[in-house]
């Protein structure tokens, strides 16, 4: 590639960034073909501020305590729900899946009566099914994962007392 070309391609590439802004895109892709064997991939994006739209949020947040500040033991145990007695993680990154399969009702419920090892639910990594077991036995006070959601590694699905 010339020295002319590298200047034309990036003048190019500036133009694309400010018609970024101009039309307040966050991602814009192209490719520029030369010849058979030359061509330019251009991928421009850029992070949007979400200032504006978290600056409502904090003023709700400010007039609601005046009235909740009595009950100051009602938060504590929403918290961190992976850090209460009795949190089932996740063991992996994955789908999580209430029920052996789909319309087949759910392996447990909220109130059932659970022992040590049975199946709580599955979670899905790379096309595997894991079945996750109860690490002890108890009763299933909640349930903190929807069927078919994303979880993370030691992300909290279910609390056992």
């Amino acid at each position: 590639m010339t020295r002319t070309s590298q200047d034309a391609d990036v003048a190019f590439i500036e133009a694309l960034a400010e018609l970024l802004r101009e039309k307040d895109l966050t991602e814009l892709e192209v490719m520029r073909e030369y010849g058979e064997s030359d061509s330019l991939n251009v991928r421009v994006s850029r992070q949007v501020a979400a200032l504006p739209a978290a600056a409502p949020a904090p003023a709700a947040v400010q007039a609601a305590p005046a009235p909740v500040a009595t009950p100051a033991a009602a938060p504590v145990p929403v918290e961190d729900p992976a850090q209460l007695p009795g949190a089932v993680t996740s063991p992996m990154v994955g789908t999580v899946y209430l029920s052996p399969e789909p319309g087949a009702s759910a392996f447990v419920s909220v109130g059932d009566a659970v022992t040590e090892g049975q199946t709580l639910l599955i979670v899905e990594a790379m096309k595997t099914m894991n079945q996750i077991p109860a690490p002890r036995a108890g009763t299933v006070r909640r349930i903190l994962v929807e069927d078919a959601a994303p979880v993370e590694f030691g992300a909290p699905l279910m609390i056992i007392e």
